[in-house]
């Protein structure tokens, strides 16, 4: 791999080869703790879900990331895979629709003033 690519880049276009869709990088830099980068994204059907989250802890595994938490997979409705600084939630289109996490985390912080 090239040192140009950070690590949520190179998830992004690991997700992109598993047909994962409508992928989503937000910045939460500064509006949590939990981490720097959360990736949305989404799988046809809960096999696919699975699949993309499999797919992206075998890429991982590769690259050299050794400590990576993955709940979610007994179901596939909604995979978290935690990787620290990134954390990438991979959702069955209705379940990413009712809890609309790019909504919530694109938002301003409260009382913080919208940039211009």
């Amino acid at each position: 791999m090239t040192d140009d690519i950070t690590l949520p880049n190179q998830i992004a276009l690991w997700l992109d080869e598993a047909k994962a869709e409508n992928v989503v990088c937000i910045d939460i830099k500064g509006k949590t703790s939990i981490g720097d980068c959360m990736i949305v994204a989404s799988g046809r059907t809960d096999r696919h879900v699975g699949a993309i989250a499999d797919q992206l802890q075998r890429h991982l595994k590769e690259y050299g990331v050794s400590k990576v938490r993955v709940e979610g997979q007994q179901t596939c409705d909604w995979v978290l895979v935690d990787v620290g600084a990134t954390i990438v939630h991979i959702f069955r289109p209705e379940v990413r629709e009712f809890y609309n996490l790019e909504k919530m985390w694109s938002g301003e912080r409260p009382g913080e003033p919208p940039s211009h």
